[in-house]
């Protein structure tokens, strides 16, 4: 990977990516926008409360990284990404790519499900032929079944490991938990963390395999 991403620079290049497809009259996003974008509590997991600096700090990461624009012509800066041109995705590559990074790993179905509101996937088939060209890409990876579940789901690539929250702890902002939740979440952590150390590995042995043929 030519780049890797931490959580929030994963949800503010993933929140301009959604607005840019669902509401375009209202894309690019002033700041006030895009961190509410980021903050939303629906078609979002984790739901986060990162204040302005947090998202600016994000952009100017993107920024370096050549991923987001700023425009200052206006009377209020704006952002747009440019991920999905310089990297040459379609539509739905990108649709698909973006419902990774705003909700986690999921299976083609929720992929297909969750992404209507940026593109229409015509049937499973389209799905599975967009998940396995971002998988060529290096941009995600499908994971192992987990006990139980008859399909396997898949993950983005860009930020395997978030930097700024450490293993098993809470994301900055994210909603308090209620007591009633506490073991289904600790054992939802417990998977997690299991996953964290199974993609970890994946990723390794996945970037080692591309670099016998860089």
């Amino acid at each position: 990977m030519e780049f890797m991403l931490s959580s929030s620079e994963i949800r503010v290049l993933a929140s301009l990516i959604e607005k840019e497809f669902s509401t375009p009259d209202y894309y690019p996003l002033s700041l006030n926008a895009l961190t509410n974008a980021c903050n939303q509590k629906t078609n979002r997991d984790p739901v986060v409360a990162y204040d302005e600096p947090t998202v600016l700090a994000a952009l100017q990461g993107l920024k370096e990284k050549r991923l987001v624009w700023e425009s200052v012509s206006g009377r209020v800066a704006k952002y747009e990404e440019t991920f999905i041109k310089t990297k040459n995705l379609s539509r739905s590559e990108a649709a698909a790519l973006c419902e990774l990074m705003l909700r986690g790993p999921q299976t083609m179905g929720e992929i297909k499900a969750h992404a209507e509101r940026m593109y229409a996937f015509t049937d499973m088939d389209e799905v599975a032929a967009v998940i396995e060209s971002l998988c060529d890409m290096g941009y995600t990876l499908k994971l192992p079944r987990l006990a139980g579940h008859k399909e396997p789901r898949y993950v983005q690539l860009l930020a395997v490991e978030p930097e700024d929250v450490p293993p098993g702890g809470p994301v900055q902002g994210s909603a308090p938990r209620l007591p009633e939740q506490a073991e289904r979440i600790e054992a939802l952590e417990q998977e997690i963390n299991t996953l964290r150390q199974e993609l970890s590995e994946l990723k390794q042995n996945f970037l080692d395999f591309r670099n016998q043929f860089d």
